[in-house]
């Protein structure tokens, strides 16, 4: 079977070459079959995706393998590209930009003209027309396919996820915008937040000082 992707996968892939090869079957499969959304119906890197659909009552992994590829058809339907995202944002009907970053993140970077996503926001959303145009972004473009394909899958039909997040807008379009890093905090167990040049800046010292 082959797609998009690269490479091929079969009923005796292992899950970490299904995610390799079709990055979109982590949210496919939870969603329509809810496999992988918790600890009770989760998955290990080296489990058999037969095997796994098995232990989930579906018998016929080919539909498994089709509903895989379907879902990342859609989602390279509805990815834009920072730089028509900078278009479409000029032009007469500009899309509605919703940020769907944390506030922490929204503080230290955003787009002019985005409205940060809250639950308020959210709620409002869903009473939107189903036609409007919505193009959602993130850090580096998960989160917002998230949110795209949930509202696609809720019949809006101009909803858009911008590839790369902000850091390819920063790359690609506006490069007096600020990059970051999220990075884990092995104090506190979170993640945090850093400049990208004070992470370069480190990594950098610590280069220079182990090359001495």
């Amino acid at each position: 079977m082959t797609g998009t992707a690269k490479m091929t996968i079969t009923k005796r892939s292992t899950m970490q070459e299904v995610l390799d090869a079709y990055p979109s079957a982590q949210r496919a499969l939870f969603r329509r079959y809810h496999i992988g959304g918790c600890h009770s119906c989760g998955y290990e890197p080296d489990h058999i995706l037969e095997e796994v659909a098995q232990r989930h009552n579906l018998h016929d992994i080919d539909e498994v393998l089709a509903s895989i590829e379907h879902a990342e058809q859609i989602d390279g339907r509805i990815q834009v590209s920072p730089e028509d995202v900078a278009v479409a944002l000029r032009s007469k009907s500009p899309p509605r930009l919703v940020d769907v970053r944390t506030p922490e993140e929204w503080e230290l970077a955003r787009i002019p003209g985005a409205t940060l996503i809250s639950e308020d926001l959210a709620k409002e959303m869903m009473q939107w027309r189903k036609h409007t145009a919505i193009v959602f972004y993130c850090h580096r473009g998960r989160r917002s396919l998230d949110a795209a394909t949930y509202l696609a899958g809720h019949g809006f039909s101009q909803v858009r996820s911008m590839t790369g997040g902000i850091d390819a807008w920063s790359l690609d379009v506006d490069a007096s915008m600020p990059r970051y890093e999220i990075a884990p905090d092995p104090v506190h167990g979170k993640a945090t937040l850093r400049p990208l040049r004070s992470v370069v800046s480190q990594v950098a010292g610590c280069q220079s000082r182990s090359a001495r």
